[in-house]
């Protein structure tokens, strides 16, 4: 087993950590010590005791060391590995985020990446990941970082800004989703009923969230002429992969990716909650159109719910209630991690800035694209080019969030606003633009001080 230390900041999670927690006790070549740091220094604790746990779970196979920390200099102190992922400020500022605009007509699916959500999410985050790496800095300049956060493009890109030789990236499940979606085509159509995600070979270009694959293959199986078929097939009455759509909050009829196929002849390859706020106007008028279109607007009192049944989950394990149970999280995460200790090679999706291989995108903006994971570290591959109609809708959020990113780590707010203004989602004139934009940031302010 190769020991490797990972210091995780937001170690208080119930999300990420447990899957975390999940993968490392099955991966059998890996073993170490995980430092939990978070602002909850409870929350983290709760998770060095669940996460010790793990290691005795039926079917474990390594053991891990969690320590909940008291400062963000322990956790990063000679780390091989920081893992962030937090929530910038509260679920009661994230329903400014997406509740507030309401009152203008502006609604948003998720409101964590785009939108007047994303922006003021960015506002609230940014500062936070510039003292994460003065820290790295400081403390480990020669680990890997991976950024599970959202918005994932401007955090990251906001890790590069203040650290230039940091040597991170950001992880998203997202195009997972659609290869899953391509599986299930093979089967839906009759050639493959035994194809799985990793079984599909795809070419990823764009940013977080609003995703692109111009290649796809099963094999030796060419896929983008049979997702045209199966597009137009199920473009009206949608399809969804696990029957038919519930009009829950996180599942979809693929509608929105359809509609963006037949305009544009590539596969959106993100959810379709996420790609509807990169579209001005097409899916999010209203919420009965997003319900057309197949997919529901997820409210944050939901949230609220989730995090006290999650709290709740916590106290059931720890009090020997309810057993810790491995399951396959479908996460590459600490597949990563083990390339990256130098076991192992795997092409994965991953947020890192443009060197050149996504071109149409300005070099150093942070791009969605594959990479080669090794001992040699993150390679971006040579991804080309997206069509210049998908280019221009891209490269709009590609200036807008460098934009918003410079804005926050220079405390400008008159920049901040000008970025607001200009998102696809923003579709009000400038005074409402700008009345919409003071009642949102009052609650961000603080973050700036």
């Amino acid at each position: 087993m190769k020991n490797i230390d990972i210091a995780y900041i937001g170690g208080g999670s119930r999300a990420w950590a447990r899957n975390l927690m999940n993968d490392l006790a099955l991966e059998e070549d890996l073993c170490g010590t995980v430092r939990l740091y978070d602002t909850d220094r409870q929350a983290a604790q709760v998770n060095e005791k669940i996460g010790n746990m793990y290691g005795k779970a039926p079917g474990a196979v390594s053991d891990w060391n969690y320590k909940a920390v008291g400062s963000i200099g322990e956790a990063l102190q000679g780390a091989d590995f920081v893992l962030i992922s937090i929530l910038p400020g509260t679920f009661d500022d994230m329903d400014s985020d997406v509740h507030l605009p309401e009152k203008f007509g502006i609604y948003q699916s998720v409101g964590d990446t785009v939108g007047p959500g994303g922006m003021m999410r960015t506002a609230r985050a940014v500062p936070a990941y510039e003292m994460f790496a003065r820290k790295i800095i400081e403390h480990c300049p020669d680990a890997f970082v991976i950024n599970f956060s959202n918005p994932m493009t401007a955090l990251t890109a906001a890790l590069y800004k203040v650290f230039p030789g940091i040597k991170a990236f950001g992880c998203c499940h997202e195009v997972f989703g659609t290869r899953r979606l391509l599986a299930a085509m093979l089967k839906d159509i009759g050639i493959a009923g035994d194809a799985s995600r990793d079984d599909i070979e795809v070419n990823v270009l764009g940013i977080n969230h609003f995703t692109w694959i111009d290649r796809a293959c099963y094999k030796d199986i060419d896929l983008i002429p049979l997702y045209r078929d199966f597009a137009n097939r199920h473009f009206e009455n949608g399809y969804c992969i696990d029957g038919t759509w519930d009009g829950s909050f996180f599942s979809s009829g693929n509608r929105v990716k359809f509609d963006l196929f037949r305009r544009y002849g590539l596969i959106a390859a993100a959810g379709d909650r996420h790609l509807a706020e990169f579209c001005p106007g097409w899916y999010l008028k209203t919420p009965e159109e997003a319900r057309r279109w197949q997919f529901s607007l997820t409210p944050v009192e939901w949230r609220k719910r989730d995090r006290i049944e999650r709290m709740e989950r916590s106290m059931r394990i720890l009090a020997g209630g309810e057993p810790v149970r491995l399951i396959d999280t479908g996460e590459d995460a600490v597949s990563l991690i083990k390339c990256l200790a130098g076991d192992g090679t795997l092409v994965s999706n991953v947020n890192v800035p443009n060197d050149g291989g996504h071109r149409g995108i300005p070099i150093g903006a942070v791009v969605e694209t594959n990479a080669v994971f090794s001992g040699d570290g993150v390679v971006p591959v040579d991804a080309g080019r997206l069509p210049r109609d998908i280019e221009i809708l891209v490269l709009r959020n590609v200036y807008n969030q460098e934009t918003l990113v410079e804005a926050c780590l220079e405390r400008n707010e008159e920049a901040l606003f000008r970025a607001f203004a200009n998102d696809p989602l923003v579709h009000l004139g400038i005074g409402d633009a700008k009345r919409l934009f003071e009642m949102m940031f009052c609650v961000c302010r603080p973050f700036w001080d």
